[in-house]
């Protein structure tokens, strides 16, 4: 494959874990497979509503950032709702849509602020959540498993409607 070959190929990676919690401030449970719902975010999940985070994603490797640090951590810990592999969430833009499986996120904020700080940042003087954890609003929903793959359909520099 050429270079300009490969640089022209979308990003992707794979869905490592899907994961929900009925309350807020809680770590997530893996489930088998999660639905997502227009407007709304994760069907199920305490954090769903008509609002800009609607479903949080994080990268497997940002948790292997925290358990080279000495925690026992893993998918759900961190409060996300999507585990990614293979694609650094936290450096898209904003307005990146992003195709999970057979449903379509666009990206609404990076990071968040942690006003009360995590039993993980307790432990470990550090949480990733806040720095590399994204959050997204649901363009088209449907089921969403581990196993299903991640692409960038557009970045925010060039929104277009994906149908």
């Amino acid at each position: 494959m050429t270079p300009r070959a490969a640089a022209s190929r979308p990003a992707a990676g794979t869905v490592v874990s899907v994961n929900v919690a009925a309350t807020k401030g809680v770590r997530k449970q893996p489930r088998p497979e999660i639905r997502l719902v227009v407007d709304h975010g994760v069907e199920g999940d305490g954090h769903g509503g008509p609002w800009h985070r609607q479903v949080s994603l994080l990268a497997r490797e940002s948790i292997e950032t925290m358990r080279a640090k000495g925690l026992d951590v893993g998918p759900g810990d961190f409060a996300e709702n999507v585990t990614t592999e293979g694609l650094t969430v936290a450096e898209l833009p904003i307005g990146t849509r992003l195709r999970l499986g057979g449903c379509l996120v666009e990206l609404t904020q990076i990071g968040k602020v942690c006003h009360d700080h995590c039993a993980i940042y307790r432990a470990a003087g550090d949480c990733v959540m806040p720095r590399e954890g994204v959050f997204a609003r649901v363009l088209r929903g449907g089921p969403l498993r581990a196993g299903d793959p991640v692409a960038v359909v557009s970045s925010g520099s060039d929104l277009r409607e994906e149908r």
